[in-house]
């Protein structure tokens, strides 16, 4: 099955991934293959049809809340919504490329057992390095996974920051950002040198277009500043000049630029006229970051960048957040706040959810205390240090909800709509 997927995906164009991985699919008993994506804002299941549609019944977009789909992609469970001897079993596997979620995958197997479910969650592996691989070529994939046409400054974005989660045996980073259609000049990034991992966050000033065209320069030249070597305020300094170059005075940009060493758990960073970061500690308090800021990139004011440490301890999470995400306000005309939005990461992390699930949640109860519609784009970036050993996953694989790498128990619990978790 696998091998003949691989085969195939050389020539083959993402619109005809359905029908080709359900033809292969049938080498292990697995048919009725259907595959859904996610939207940006991570609302809904979109599936991906090829060019004949798809088949008469099958729901084109499923809720993520309160669907057992939907419960495949939030905790990484693989999920049973039928149990029928005669007609064999439907699962739902989340598709996950690394620890990113892209949708998830719906089969119907002929068996029942350890194998079936190992040959399952290694289809689902296969088709998310599928996607990855082909998604940058695919309009159709694009359009997809939007639920209305992005702005300018939501297409540039979204084409240059990484995925939206990474991890291994030391780090696990996972970002969102909202609006997710209409982004103004917020961007985040991370990279890994090495045992170095860098973290940035950047708000453009302004809600506009040249607000998104100030924040891809600013991720551009901090991009080419520090695979060129440049420290962290020579990475600051290379953004500013490259604003003056563009704009004069007239633009700026706040910034966090960090770095974090996971050999020894040393947090260096450096503040740019941004909120300084929050660390979370043990899941039970949080603490702002002290560093005197430097002036916003652009605005040529001579102030100077002051690089600051933090020893973190393994299991401290660094969260860099933009202020559409603490200023956003409620029907009273109060603010989310600092408070709220430290606590809510506390509380969800007590409740041992998938980091990326927190982050999406958070994400919806921002959208929600602010009545759907954002005045200013919202941002954060979580960074959890695990320790120095890259081979010890065991950790990471908790915390972004991955599969197992047993074979799920094959009992079955009875979940509100009837469905059964595996």
């Amino acid at each position: 099955m696998l091998a003949g997927l691989l085969d195939a995906s050389h020539l083959m164009p993402l619109d005809a991934l359905p029908e080709k991985a359900g033809e292969h699919a049938r080498a292990a008993g697995f048919t009725d293959l259907l595959i859904y994506v996610t939207d940006l804002e991570r609302r809904g299941l979109h599936l991906l049809t090829g060019p004949n549609g798809a088949s008469p019944g099958t729901a084109g977009v499923i809720r993520i809340e309160g669907t057992t789909p939907g419960r495949a992609y939030q905790y990484g469970w693989l999920a049973s919504s039928s149990l029928n001897e005669a007609a064999g079993i439907d699962w739902w596997l989340p598709i996950v490329d690394g620890t990113e979620r892209l949708g998830v995958l719906r089969v119907r197997s002929a068996y029942d057992d350890a194998r079936a479910r190992e040959d399952a969650d290694r289809l689902a592996a296969l088709l998310a390095l599928l996607i990855v691989a082909k998604r940058t070529s695919s309009d159709t994939l694009a359009r997809l996974m939007r639920t209305e046409p992005l702005n300018i400054g939501a297409e540039m974005a979204w084409n240059l920051m990484p995925p939206s989660t990474y991890a291994d045996g030391r780090v696990v980073i996972s970002a969102s950002l909202e609006p997710a259609y209409r982004i103004s000049g917020d961007v985040y990034e991370y990279a890994l040198d090495g045992p170095l991992v860098h973290l940035t966050i950047f708000d453009a000033m302004g809600h506009d277009n040249a607000a998104g065209l100030c924040g891809a320069l600013a991720l551009g030249a901090c991009r080419q500043a520090r695979r060129r070597g440049a420290e962290l305020a020579a990475k600051g300094e290379a953004v500013e000049a490259a604003l003056i170059e563009q704009y004069g005075q007239r633009r700026y940009v706040t910034g966090i630029l960090a770095t974090l060493d996971t050999r020894t758990g040393v947090l260096s960073w450096v503040n740019r006229g941004h909120h300084p970061p929050v660390i979370i500690r043990g899941n039970r308090w949080s603490s702002h970051l002290q560093c005197p800021s430097a002036h916003p990139m652009g605005t040529d004011l001579g102030l100077p960048s002051i690089v600051c440490y933090e020893q973190l301890q393994p299991g401290d999470r660094i969260v860099l957040y933009t202020d559409g995400i603490t200023e956003a306000r409620g029907a009273d005309d109060s603010e989310f706040g600092i408070e709220r939005f430290t606590d809510f990461l506390v509380r969800h992390a007590a409740d041992g959810l998938p980091v990326p699930e927190t982050l999406r949640r958070l994400m919806r109860a921002v959208l929600d205390y602010h009545d759907g519609h954002l005045q200013d784009d919202a941002t954060v970036l979580m960074c959890e240090w695990l320790g120095p050993v890259i081979d010890d996953t065991e950790p990471a694989k908790a915390l972004t909800g991955l599969l197992s790498s047993d074979p799920p128990a094959t009992s079955a619990s009875t979940t509100k709509d009837g469905s059964s978790q595996l």
